[in-house]
């Protein structure tokens, strides 16, 4: 084994990009929160953008390695340790055999990803290895991990040459292109929905001026808002329609849920909205307490920011190709 768990931490969990084309059977897609950290951590490591990562949710766990490896850990700031010392966010690092790695206090952020190169060696349900909590699927034994699991890794690094992969890894500057780096944004950006106009004008004005604070009864499957209530001008009955990552539904009492990672597969409330793909990992990012405010943009505006982002991580990838010669030849 590779890798063993001393700290399982709150809620660590296997993703990757997620189960796709089983919704038809009701099988949720679940896959990364924040799916730019994941990636990012991936593509600093050499790994292919649907590679398994550790999802760490504010406390984090604390982890022994058993044989070397190289790892890279984005997202949020839980105050990473190695051996006691702080680790480098955001950039691939050699970790030894008996290194322990440790969290503390959040800076910032809600969940961290871990990447190792080669990635963890777990067995995909469905074409997938993501964890899904409510059908104890994927991941390991579909479970969140325990104190003493042993988790084995597929590639891990031989003990020669170490200490020179390292310095020269580190020795490597890393610049994120712009469209990676985390928002600054002031505003969630959506796209208004089918149902959009069947809400009053009042509610369409309080989505896109006032802020809503997200539960405390939010979590992977969907993020419940309080703030001023949504209404529809005249109620109605659905039926039942295919739901996304990023839907904002409204229930009948007016208090919207914003769709996440582990959603339900269909859903019948009116869909008044969808928050835009470029601004997922930042709400993905935000927790129980924070505060959201959305603005309203067009859906070619979206696709349009999408790809820019789909180009700078194929820029990245292209620049970081001298760490991925490293790895593979060592």
């Amino acid at each position: 084994m590779s890798v063993i768990i001393l700290k399982p931490g709150m809620l660590s969990t296997f993703q990757d990009l997620g189960r796709f084309g089983q919704q038809h059977l009701g099988v949720s897609v679940a896959g990364a929160m924040d799916l730019r950290a994941h990636r990012l951590a991936n593509v600093l490591v050499g790994n292919a953008p649907d590679t398994t990562t550790l999802e760490i949710t504010l406390t984090g766990p604390t982890l022994r390695f058993t044989k070397p490896c190289c790892l890279a850990l984005c997202g949020a700031d839980l105050s990473a340790t190695l051996n006691g010392q702080p680790l480098a966010l955001n950039r691939p690092l050699v970790v030894r055999a008996k290194d322990e790695l440790s969290f503390g206090a959040r800076q910032h952020g809600t969940r961290s990803y871990l990447a190792v190169h080669g990635g963890f060696a777990l067995t995909p349900v469905l074409g997938s290895t993501s964890t899904y909590l409510r059908s104890a699927m994927g991941g390991w034994q579909g479970r969140a991990l325990k104190r003493d699991d042993e988790i084995p890794l597929l590639r891990p690094l031989k003990n020669k040459g170490l200490e020179e992969l390292a310095m020269d890894l580190w020795a490597l500057k890393i610049y994120l292109p712009g469209a990676l780096a985390e928002s600054r944004q002031p505003h969630v950006r959506i796209i208004k929905g089918q149902q959009w106009e069947e809400f009053t004008p009042e509610s369409c004005a309080a989505l896109l001026t006032e802020p809503y604070r997200i539960s405390p009864d939010s979590e992977r499957m969907g993020y419940r808002l309080q703030g001023a209530p949504l209404l529809m001008s005249t109620p109605r009955q659905m039926i039942s329609e295919g739901t996304t990552f990023g839907t904002i539904q409204v229930p009948a009492g007016g208090q919207p849920i914003i769709l996440m990672a582990d959603r339900q597969t269909t859903g019948g409330y009116p869909k008044m909205a969808y928050v835009a793909s470029i601004d997922l990992p930042r709400l993905a990012q935000m927790g129980p307490g924070d505060t959201v405010s959305f603005k309203a943009i067009s859906l070619e505006q979206a696709q349009t920011l999408e790809v820019a982002r789909a180009q700078a991580f194929a820029t990245l990838a292209h620049t970081l190709q001298p760490a991925q010669t490293l790895l593979l030849n060592h």
